[in-house]
């Protein structure tokens, strides 16, 4: 099957993109779930999500993606619960499950949100053809499934950038959840932005194995912490949670420790001991707002691959980055940021790249 990708021009501000998408040729889905015929009205259509296991408060990911649909919801006076809900998967036996259910309740669009769901939603879209599906970070291959992807490698470079300039011990560290391709390009990314500032710092990676464990997210953090490392970046969901709770912590005992956030802006999460230093900002939030604005005018993207990267405002820093990043540091970051969106520089997403990156580096 042809893919065709798609490239997003993101208002992240409004949560509004530029009408570049096209419904994918050759698709014959039928009825008013796919939305030919020149698409649903607001209040006959129905959109739902089914979380990982870090929930929809977990203060990154899966939340991000419900407020979008959350504000999607609000901007046409749908019913929460009827014409947008999410289910939560407590673990991933619930997944086909859940999107089971969400289908035979006739909900136009469905997402699954997150890698690991990609393999049910493959089987779940195959059983419910009439129904269209989307998927966020993974490519699955049906014509009733839009797959959504992101640079994450991009905002990560840029976070890393900002840890190589301000470390004062040369040390940082990485904490991912689960490592898969997707996480790397989070670690990747970041390890490049540091190396290509500051080729005299250690990076310490860490995977917990677990996206819904804070416990493991603190225990990691500790040893992180006390050997050296004074900026942690982590791409963990639920389980980054614990890495602020040993930052606080050890800020409420002197140490000048940090944590950079991921997915959304987490400031909030390192109050009151005020430890977020930035975070690497992934529109998740966009990316299913927009979607779901396109399917329900009928211009659903099934079997298309829609990327988001910096050019779309898809991923970048937080706009608190200000409140503890000095402004020559957030220079240097506009500085790359502008040779990343212009091609002149790549950021690795996988080992190979990353080798490949350091060569230059070196």
């Amino acid at each position: 099957m042809n893919k065709k990708k798609t490239i997003l021009s993101a208002l992240a501000a409004g949560l509004t993109l530029s009408t570049v998408l096209a419904a994918c040729g050759g698709d014959d889905n039928e009825g008013a779930s796919n939305g030919e015929g020149g698409g649903s009205e607001a209040g006959d259509f129905k959109v739902a999500m089914v979380t990982d296991t870090g929930g929809v408060d977990d203060k990154s990911f899966n939340q991000s993606a419900w407020e979008g649909l959350t504000k999607f919801g609000e901007d046409n006076n749908l019913t929460e619960n009827e014409g947008f809900k999410y289910l939560q998967s407590s673990k991933q036996a619930d997944y086909q499950p859940n999107l089971q259910q969400l289908a035979r309740d006739n909900f136009n669009l469905i997402y699954g949100i997150g890698f690991l769901m990609a393999e049910d939603i493959q089987t779940v879209a195959g059983q419910f053809s009439d129904n269209n599906f989307a998927i966020v970070d993974m490519v699955v291959d049906a014509k009733n499934v839009a797959s959504i992807t992101f640079k994450e490698q991009e905002g990560s470079f840029l976070v890393g950038v900002i840890a190589g300039l301000m470390t004062e011990t040369d040390k940082v560290g990485f904490i991912g959840g689960v490592e898969s391709d997707l996480i790397k390009k989070f670690e990747n990314g970041f390890k490049a932005g540091v190396m290509a500032v500051n080729p005299d710092a250690t990076i310490d990676v860490k995977y917990a194995e677990d996206f819904n464990s804070a416990e493991k997210g603190t225990a990691i953090a500790s040893g992180m912490y006390g050997a050296g490392s004074d900026i942690i970046y982590h791409a963990a969901g639920g389980t980054g949670v614990g890495v602020f709770t040993e930052a606080k912590n050890r800020k409420k005992n002197g140490e000048e420790v940090w944590v950079i956030g991921v997915d959304r802006d987490q400031y909030e999460e390192g109050l009151p001991e005020d430890v977020t230093l930035t975070s690497m900002v992934k529109r998740v939030d966009t990316a299913t707002y927009e979607v779901s604005k396109q399917t329900m005018e009928g211009n659903f993207p099934g079997g298309e691959i829609i990327e988001f990267g910096l050019k779309d405002d898809g991923v970048g820093i937080a706009e608190t980055s200000d409140t503890h990043v000095p402004a020559d540091v957030l220079s240097r970051v506009d500085e790359y940021r502008q040779q990343l969106i212009d091609g002149e520089l790549t950021a690795p997403a996988t080992d190979a790249e990353f080798e490949e990156f350091m060569q230059s580096v070196e």
